[in-house]
């Protein structure tokens, strides 16, 4: 698959006008009454991450994180690199481009921009764009030791192979049972809104691209 079919699958448009985590519990099984995800408003903090894909010899694969367990938020688990939207960015785009650099040492201008996928809600209250795009080897990464504990891969292949986009649940402090996608890979257990945008990313290749 090539960076020009994957921007014309991310171009033929958002394929969900809401998506977030409450969004994937009640697809995955939740029957608890409540509202999908909750409307954009001056509760929901704006944030931008980087899907980065990574053009290997022998396929692409996606460039994730693994957080540091003493963040404030999603400590300890696998991300992509990304943060808050600030005041002097210009757009997610922007955004998701700077604190990639932040985060891991990746500058903007290695970072060839194919498109976005749908915006995702997720449950800490985060308004988050992912945007896709696509990067050409060699990498000269440099982690923040504050926020990467480490850096890693995953094929694409792997994503786009539905056997391997798992249903799990657990129990919040409220003994509601909630629902999300996992997809652990190897000794990395990526779960969440994470997994979630992975899901997002495999429906519209999937789609466009006959994957």
């Amino acid at each position: 698959m090539t960076g020009s079919e994957i921007a014309g699958a991310l171009a033929a448009g958002l394929r969900q006008a809401k998506r977030g985590d409450l969004d994937t519990s009640l697809a995955l099984g939740d029957t608890t009454p409540r509202p999908l995800t909750r409307s954009p408003g001056k509760d929901l903090i704006p944030a931008a991450v980087l899907v980065p894909l990574v053009q290997r010899d022998d396929g692409l694969t996606i460039l994730l994180t693994q957080r540091t367990a003493h963040l404030a938020n999603h400590a300890g688990q696998v991300s992509f690199p990304g943060g808050r939207v600030e005041a002097g960015d210009a757009d997610p785009v922007a955004a998701a481009l700077r604190e990639t650099e932040e985060e891991i040492g990746l500058h903007p201008g290695a970072v060839n921009v194919l498109g976005r996928l749908d915006d995702f809600v997720t449950s800490t209250g985060f308004m988050v764009v992912p945007v896709v795009g696509l990067i050409q080897p060699p990498l000269t990464l440099v982690p923040d030791p504050f926020e990467v504990a480490e850096i890693f891969e995953v094929p694409l292949a792997f994503v786009l192979d539905p056997s391997n986009h798992q249903r799990h649940s657990r129990i919040t402090q409220a003994g509601e049972t909630r629902y999300y996608y996992a997809m652990p890979y190897n000794d990395h257990y990526i779960w969440g809104a994470t997994a979630s945008m992975l899901v997002n990313l495999y429906e519209v290749l999937a789609d466009r691209c006959g994957s």
